[in-house]
């Protein structure tokens, strides 16, 4: 073999090289490519008995081809997905665990986490267990000219169906995640009040800002899939948030007594109406009472007058009679004896009444 017998090579002409004056290197100087073959070929004579002839560069390439075919062989992560390329182009996807190409340069693989679920934050940073506000990102502009601090993580992944996608059409996929959700956010922002934004709308903001992301990405043919939107903290700035939580606590003090005065119309009002019912129903029953009882009179008094004009005597006498029981109904019963021995009251002793309780009145009197 030529390298075998001429150590220094064409190129031996000295430390400078062949053109004279070589570059002047610094640190340690890189290994001889002439020693190292020379070294190969020595190591090679001990394995291989004889003259290093046709047989040895044909076993020794049957080994390189062999080499070069187990080189194939590439394992994919449980969270991974492998884009097999043929020359350059995206031909297939392999699953995780052990898979087989055919060898570079033919066939190269790439991997990609897209069975795993990553997370963007926006607007603030993680750093040594605690969180750093970023101001530049965080602070956007309301639809009614308010600046509030807006801190959220978006949740997203490789689109298992769009690997080529995903490896082709962008160049820094978590840098474009987090330009688009920045931009969607500001969006959303931009087209909301700051009252809903720091009360009741952050579920609908989560979706919304979810939606225009998607949108977005799909029109870039990211192949990225938005798994989520978590609002992690809405607030006014800071220069300015305890003015904004007295407004707060203004209205809820407002809301409070507005809820309280609502309730107490609700219970006063159907009381009141309730009550003037049972006045305008007794009002109705006494009318109807009244307007009886004087029919009644009316009629006993024609049919008394009917009965006069027949017979005025007895009727005088029958009408003078009722008049003195119903006075002296309600008054103790007393005898007057008008006999020969001359007048004397005597007082009426109800025997029969004498056996009652003493509760109950006795009969023709009061109690």
């Amino acid at each position: 073999m030529p390298w075998s017998n001429q150590p220094g090579g064409p190129w031996s002409t000295g430390p400078r090289g062949p053109w004279g004056s070589g570059p002047q290197q610094q640190g340690p100087r890189p290994p001889n490519l002439e020693e190292f073959l020379r070294r190969s070929q020595d190591k090679l004579r001990r394995f291989l008995p004889g003259n290093f002839g046709g047989r040895g560069i044909a076993l020794i390439a049957l080994v390189i081809v062999a080499l070069w075919g187990f080189s194939g062989f590439f394992r994919v992560e449980p969270d991974e997905l492998g884009a097999v390329m043929r020359f350059g182009k995206f031909v297939r996807v392999v699953e995780p665990g052990l898979n087989y190409h055919l060898p570079y340069p033919v066939e190269s693989v790439q991997t990609v986490p897209a069975l795993r679920v990553m997370k963007t934050d926006v607007g603030m940073r993680t750093s040594g267990g605690g969180e750093i506000d970023v101001p530049e990102e965080s602070l956007m502009l309301t639809g009614d000219e308010n600046i509030v601090d807006v801190d959220f993580s978006v949740l997203w992944k490789v689109d298992p169906n769009r690997i080529g996608d995903y490896l082709f059409n962008i160049q820094n996929p978590e840098s474009t995640v987090k330009a688009v959700a920045e931009s969607a956010m500001r969006e959303i922002i931009g087209r909301s009040n700051i009252q809903p934004v720091l009360t009741g709308a952050r579920q609908n903001i989560e979706t919304a800002v979810q939606e225009l992301m998607q949108k977005t990405l799909d029109s870039y043919d990211a192949g990225v899939l938005v798994q989520q939107v978590q609002l992690q903290k809405v607030d006014p700035p800071s220069q300015v948030i305890d003015s904004f939580r007295d407004v707060q606590a203004a209205q809820s003090d407002l809301e409070r007594l507005q809820n309280e005065a609502q309730t107490y119309a609700n219970r006063v009002v159907p009381e009141a109406k309730g009550r003037a019912a049972r006045i305008l129903q007794d009002a109705e029953a006494y009318r109807a009472q009244v307007i009886a009882n004087a029919k009644g009179q009316s009629s006993r008094f024609l049919q008394v007058y009917d009965q006069y004009k027949k017979a005025p005597d007895v009727t005088r006498q029958r009408m003078y009679l009722d008049a003195m029981e119903h006075i002296l109904s309600g008054t103790n019963k007393t005898f007057i004896d008008t006999g020969k021995q001359g007048p004397g009251v005597v007082p009426y002793l109800p025997l029969n009444e004498l056996g009652k309780s003493p509760g109950t009145p006795p009969a023709g009197g009061k109690q």
